[in-house]
């Protein structure tokens, strides 16, 4: 029997590619058994033989052999591990499911037709959106949680301020005029449960189902998800080397009600929008009664040149709604993100909270104030920023020793990920990301994916997050990125 044959088969398949090695080589021997082709009777290789034909862990197939025994596929004998002999006769082949009795057990057909979210949760090497998180102060976190629940009264523990803890506001405008310019008060703070919480409220609160959204393209495929789920209709504008370029066509027979951007770091192949671009943009929106929606998911990892304000405190009164997040400066887990509105619209929508949404979680809302206010989350930056930069410049370095030519690094000079743009435009940049994770367990999301609209965009690589990628890792990685684009 092949076992390596029957293994990278298994391995091959889109289903499995993101398994885990041990649960891989389970199910592969587990589907064998129950097909037959591993008959009952037949040895298995002993564990140390099978790690080194298939290149695995040992401990992977030590896992497989004690899960199989467990259910009953195999017993141990003098002989080594042997297939139970009626384990094939058993269960021979899963039949097909029967369809299903009615629509009660399924998802709706929007749903249904939901683009699926980056997996900014895996570790996986280069998976995008994911910080260092062996880096963050646990320690000082804790003590500061600690301080926050001694602080809490019995009535503390009701339902809190839907627009979020007073003190948390307050330190996030206070941040955010030093750090980002931005020109805002507590009172225009809101607090949400991440950007994806954010982009859901504005959906929801600043349009009616069919208003048209612009969003970049190629662009996040979770504000997608987020206006379509409200049913607005998302309407691709092309991206350039200055971030999003809405034409003037585009102005007069695409009449936007939102424009979703991200011009500091724009998502997924790393313009920065210019000045002139960003003046345009709000001086379009302001005319057409839009709303630009202005998320500034990584901002504060800028690697070259000096910090750029954001577009919410280039004007007074700037039709901006500025979106903010810490799962990217802290980490995911904490799901408190931020949203800051134009002063005219901060009363509606603080009554349309009052109304709709209440909220909780008081003592880590006050722990991240402490945060702030003491100086410890400026401290965390600047630590993050030089490690960044460091793991930036080694993948920056890595790149263009081993697909230098032929391939292009966009977007390196700010955030926690850099686009990685093919030469060749007909390259099958989705079957390139699905053979990197199976083979090598390295995400790499296909740039192609991120197309939005009906509008081509002529975008093929990968997204490479390196935040969490130590500088020793990384030459070896792209070492085996290079070897499959190669291939």
């Amino acid at each position: 029997m092949d076992f390596q044959l029957l293994f990278t088969a298994f391995q091959a398949l889109p289903a499995h590619a993101r398994w885990p090695q041990q649960r891989q080589l389970h199910e592969c021997l587990r589907q064998a058994i129950r097909s037959g082709n591993l008959v009952g009777g037949m040895r298995l290789p002993a564990t140390r033989a099978l790690a080194a034909e298939l290149g695995v862990a040992r401990n992977s197939v030590l896992y497989a052999y004690e899960q199989l025994a467990t259910e009953g596929f195999i017993v141990a004998t003098r002989r080594g591990s042997v297939v139970a002999p009626l384990a094939g006769r058993l269960v021979a082949v899963d039949a097909p499911a029967p369809p299903m009795p009615s629509a009660r057990g399924s998802l709706s057909r929007r749903a249904q037709n939901m683009p699926l979210l980056p997996g900014a949760e895996t570790a996986a090497a280069f998976a995008p959106g994911v910080p260092a998180l062996g880096e963050f102060p646990v320690l000082r976190w804790r003590r500061l949680l600690d301080r926050a629940w001694a602080s809490l009264r019995p009535a503390d523990l009701n339902y809190a301020n839907p627009a979020g803890e007073p003190a948390l506001r307050e330190a996030i405008a206070g941040h955010l005029r030093v750090a980002r310019g931005a020109l805002a008060d507590a009172a225009q703070v809101f607090i949400t449960d991440g950007t994806q919480g954010s982009l859901d409220l504005c959906a929801r609160a600043f349009a009616d189902a069919g208003d048209k959204v612009w969003i970049e393209n190629p662009g996040y495929q979770g504000a997608v998800a987020a206006f379509r789920a409200a049913q607005l209709r998302a309407v691709g504008i092309v991206v350039d080397g200055e971030g999003m370029a809405p034409t003037a066509s585009d102005w007069q027979r695409q009449r936007p009600r939102l424009v979703y951007t991200t011009p500091s770091h724009q998502y997924p192949v790393g313009s920065v929008m210019s000045l002139a671009r960003r003046l345009a943009l709000i001086d379009g929106a302001r005319r057409a009664g839009a709303l630009v929606i202005e998320d500034d998911y990584d901002s504060e990892f800028r690697h070259d040149g000096p910090p750029l304000a954001c577009m919410q405190g280039l004007a007074p009164d700037a039709p901006v709604v500025y979106l903010g997040t810490f799962s990217k400066t802290l980490f995911p887990g904490l799901r408190i993100g931020f949203m800051v509105v134009p002063q005219a619209l901060a009363p509606a929508l603080a009554l349309l909270l009052d109304r709709a949404a209440p909220r909780g979680r008081t003592a880590e809302q006050r722990a991240l104030a402490d945060f702030i206010v003491s100086g410890q989350f400026a401290l965390h930056l600047r630590r993050m920023r030089r490690l960044y930069r460091q793991r930036r410049d080694a993948l920056v370095a890595a790149l263009a020793s081993h697909l230098g030519d032929v391939a292009t690094v966009h977007g390196g000079t700010a955030g926690m990920h850099l686009a990685l743009r093919l030469h060749d435009a007909r390259s099958d940049d989705v079957a390139l990301s699905a053979r990197l994770m199976a083979r090598h367990g390295i995400m790499a999301p296909a740039l192609s994916l991120h197309a939005v609209g009906l509008r081509a965009q002529p975008w093929r690589g990968f997204l490479l997050g390196y935040a969490q990628v130590p500088v020793e890792a990384i030459e070896p990685l792209v070492k085996k990125l290079a070897s499959v684009v190669r291939n």
